[in-house]
């Protein structure tokens, strides 16, 4: 195998990973929070539902990631892995300060910011939607711009229905909210791998391609298995401080309040899979945290401070890891 695709490839398993960190955590944050479910068995949990997503649910947003770049074969793995560079750097700073950070928007960034370099605005494929579908750039970027908000207005109902349904309910409501958490989570991580894992699976996708390996973008089984592998690992090794931020930073949730945000993410987010969305998941678990504290009418108890700290995050990633994926490109040039 040639030199620049097995380090890319190696890149594309490095995102792998520290998404985990941001992003795999966010499932079993709210289940390890309120006691539901010990450390232990929340990450058996996240590690058996995380590879089954992608192996399952199809391979629609590895799809869309595979096609944001359109550059000539010969570059392929400088503009990819200089994308990928930029990602991981992101997603390690944004996790040792515990901020649950979009690593879709990082990837995003970085791979646009590196094929910008190499070949102008013609080498990024700006998309928009087809039949319904987002496609490249554009597409990705309203996804992610619209799920947030969807997740937070999902929590919210979802919230106040449980309040009414249990209203008169006495301690016997506590064991069935219980095992609904235990679901909820387990279709969160469902979600979260058939989405966050196919984004590094497209983007090795797109390498196999443009190196010949390949004939379409449709990824080997071994790719699929590698990245839900690694994404459950970085969950295991590093997710703790995503889950203290999200679990207890924004707002400090009840069991019907995890049940609620959890429900609400995992309908969202497997939503945007079946479509092809590549959304953020960590965006839609810290938005639908908030949206339980509004549904109970207790906006005060957000602590504002640190969803300010997290929007600030969101808001930088793109341009940060645009530039930052620029100049590795072309440092990976100058070497190669």
């Amino acid at each position: 195998m040639d030199a620049g695709l097995a380090v890319a490839i190696a890149l594309a398993i490095a995102f792998a990973l520290t998404n985990g960190f941001n992003d795999a955590a966010n499932s079993i944050a709210a289940v390890v929070a309120t006691g539901a479910a010990t450390p232990f068995q929340a990450i058996v949990l996240a590690c058996v539902f995380n590879l089954l997503g992608p192996l399952l649910l199809g391979a629609a947003v590895a799809n869309t990631i595979g096609g944001i770049v359109t550059v000539a074969p010969s570059v392929a793995n400088q503009v990819i892995g200089g994308g990928l560079v930029a990602a991981v750097a992101w997603n390690l700073a944004t996790w040792s300060r515990g901020l649950p950070s979009s690593s879709a928007q990082a990837l995003v960034g970085g791979l646009v910011g590196a094929a910008l370099t190499e070949g102008g605005v013609g080498a990024v494929n700006w998309g928009g939607f087809t039949h319904g579908r987002p496609v490249g750039v554009l597409g990705t970027l309203v996804s992610l711009a619209i799920s947030p908000p969807l997740g937070a207005l999902s929590a919210l109902l979802v919230i106040r229905a449980l309040r009414r349904m249990g209203r008169r309910a006495t301690r016997r409501w506590a064991m069935p909210v219980r095992g609904g958490q235990w679901a909820t989570a387990a279709a969160l991580a469902f979600s979260h791998g058939a989405n966050d894992a196919q984004k590094a699976v497209g983007v090795i996708a797109a390498l196999l391609l443009a190196n010949g390996r390949i004939a379409t973008l449709a990824a080997p089984t071994w790719v699929i298995v590698l990245c839900a592998g690694a994404l459950t690992l970085g969950t295991a090794l590093g997710g703790w401080r995503i889950i203290r931020t999200v679990g207890r930073g924004i707002y400090r949730f009840q069991m019907i309040e995890g049940l609620a945000s959890t429900g609400a993410s995992a309908g969202v987010i497997f939503g945007a899979s079946l479509l092809g969305a590549p959304i953020s998941t960590s965006q839609v678990v810290a938005s639908s945290v908030v949206g339980v504290g509004g549904g109970r009418w207790r906006w005060r108890h957000v602590h504002w401070e640190v969803v300010g700290q997290i929007g600030v995050a969101w808001l930088i990633t793109l341009p940060a890891t645009a530039c930052l994926a620029a100049g590795v490109y072309a440092l990976w040039s100058w070497v190669a």
